[in-house]
C-alpha cells in the first residue's frame, strides 16, 4: 500500500512539474507572439497599436467625442485615436495600453475581441487585455519615458516600453506575481543575461524589489535573482520590448 501511494503521489507531484514547466514555456511563446504581431502592425500601419492617430479611419469610432472615446468600452472593431507619439500611454482621448490590445485584435493579429477600455478604463481585465496561460494572469503594457528611478516595484534604470505577464489587481495594473525567482533567473539566463537588473528581461515587484531579486531597494547594482526563495513573488516583465 505504501508503495502505491509513493507512486500515485510521485506521478502527481511529476504531472504538477510538467503542468508548469509547460505554462513557463507558454510565456515565452506568447511574449514572441507579441512582439511579432506589433512589429507587423508597425510595418503596415506605421504606428504603434493604441497610439495609432488614424485608428478611427480604419475600424470607425467608438464615440465621436473624443474625450468619451477614451472611456467607451468598444463591443465592435470601432475604437478610438491614439496621439501618435510612439508611447503607449492613457492620454485625454484613448487609454492607449487597452486599445494597444483592440488595435492588434482589429488588425487580424491577435486572437479574440478587447474592449480597449473597462469599467474604470485604468483597469485591466479579460475584457481588455489577452490572458496568459502563465498563473491565470493577464499581459499589459505601458511605456516609460523616461528612466525610472525610486520606484517601489522596478530597480531603477531605462524601462522604455514594457510587457508584463501579471495576475489581475483589482485598483491597478496585473503586476500580480507570477513566478519564482529561479523560474525567472531560467527564462531570463535563456533569453537574455541572467541578471534582473540588466538586459532586457527583469521583473515588477508586488510591492517591493526585495523579493524577487538580492536588491535592498531600487538603487542597488547588478542584484542576483533570490535564488533561495520558492515562494511566487515576481512578475516577468521586458523592457524597451518595442
Amino acid at each position: 500500500m505504501l508503495v502505491i501511494l509513493g507512486l500515485l503521489t510521485g506521478g502527481i507531484l511529476g504531472g504538477q512539474s510538467l503542468i508548469r514547466a509547460a505554462e513557463l514555456r507558454a510565456v515565452s511563446t506568447e511574449l514572441n507572439r507579441h512582439v511579432a504581431a506589433i512589429q507587423i502592425f508597425r510595418d503596415k500601419y506605421f504606428a504603434l497599436p493604441g497610439d495609432m492617430p488614424n485608428a478611427t479611419s480604419f475600424w470607425g469610432v467608438a464615440h465621436a467625442t473624443p474625450a468619451t472615446c477614451a472611456t467607451t468600452a468598444s463591443t465592435t472593431v470601432a475604437t478610438c485615436n491614439g496621439d501618435g507619439n510612439g508611447a503607449i500611454f492613457p492620454t485625454v482621448n484613448s487609454y492607449e495600453q487597452f486599445r494597444f490590445w483592440q488595435h492588434l485584435a482589429n488588425a487580424g493579429l491577435l486572437e479574440g475581441s478587447y474592449s480597449g477600455s473597462g469599467p474604470a478604463a485604468t483597469i485591466a481585465t479579460m475584457a481588455n487585455s489577452p490572458r496568459s496561460k502563465l498563473g491565470n494572469g493577464l499581459w499589459y503594457t505601458v511605456t516609460y519615458s523616461i528612466p525610472v528611478s525610486g520606484h517601489v516595484d522596478l530597480l531603477d534604470g531605462n524601462y522604455g516600453s514594457i510587457l508584463i505577464a501579471g495576475v489581475p489587481q483589482p485598483t491597478t495594473i496585473p503586476y500580480g506575481p507570477t513566478m519564482r525567482p529561479e523560474e525567472l533567473w531560467n527564462i531570463d539566463t535563456k533569453m537574455d543575461d541572467g541578471r534582473p537588473g540588466t538586459g532586457q528581461v527583469g521583473f515588477f515587484g508586488y510591492g517591493t524589489v526585495a523579493d524577487c531579486s538580492t536588491a535592498a531597494n531600487s538603487t542597488t547594482i547588478n542584484p542576483d535573482y533570490r535564488l533561495a526563495s520558492s515562494a511566487i513573488v515576481c512578475t516577468p516583465l521586458w523592457r524597451n520590448i518595442y
